[in-house]
Order: structure tokens, then sequence, then C-alpha cells
């Protein structure tokens, strides 16, 4: 009996798949820049213990790769103008293996 409300238990606490993917979905730019932001303010004050420090540091290098995601692919949006001669025509872009967004 002990066993079946410990498993109950953990299905409870356990989020559904939907509800992972929600969480893991990407920030857009301006969120990730801005919690970037935040924990550059927090990492520069010198208040937070080692430990906290060390997990916003992790947390940053993410955004920071995250944000570099967008901007790389920003950059070829650009450059696709660009290259169309005298006339600045857009031409369809496919985001080939951007991981971090679709919208960008």
């Amino acid at each position: 009996m002990a066993q079946k409300r410990s498993a109950q238990a953990k299905s409870k606490s356990a989020p559904s798949k939907s509800k992972q993917t929600e969480a893991e979905k990407p920030p857009s730019f301006e969120l990730a820049l801005e919690r970037l932001e935040s924990l550059v303010d927090r990492l520069e004050g010198g208040e937070l213990e080692l430990e906290e420090a060390l997990e916003a540091f992790e947390e940053g290098v993410k955004l920071s790769r995250h944000c570099a995601g967008y901007l790389r692919e920003a950059e070829r949006k650009v450059d696709l103008l660009v290259r169309t001669g005298d006339e600045l025509v857009a031409e369809p872009f496919e985001a080939g293996g951007f991981e971090a967004g679709e919208e960008a």
C-alpha cells in the first residue's frame, strides 16, 4: 500500500509532457536578453553565495548562446536582402537548424 501511495505521489508531482514542452520552449530574444541583463546585475552585485553565482553564470551562458543564435539568423536574413543586387527583394528564408526559436 505504501508503494502505491508513493507511485501516486510521483505521478501527481511529475509534470505532463505538454507542460514540460511549454516550459522548455525557448524564450523570445527580448525576454532572454532581459533575463541575461538581470543575471549580470546580480553577479556584478557580489552578494550571491558561490553556488548561486555558479548557477546564475551557467544560466547566463545558456542565454547568451540563445541570443547569439537569434542574432545569427537575423544577420542571415539581412544578407539575403543585400545579396539581391540593386533591388531589395525579400527571398524565402529557411531557418535550417535554428534551435533558438521559430519566430526569429
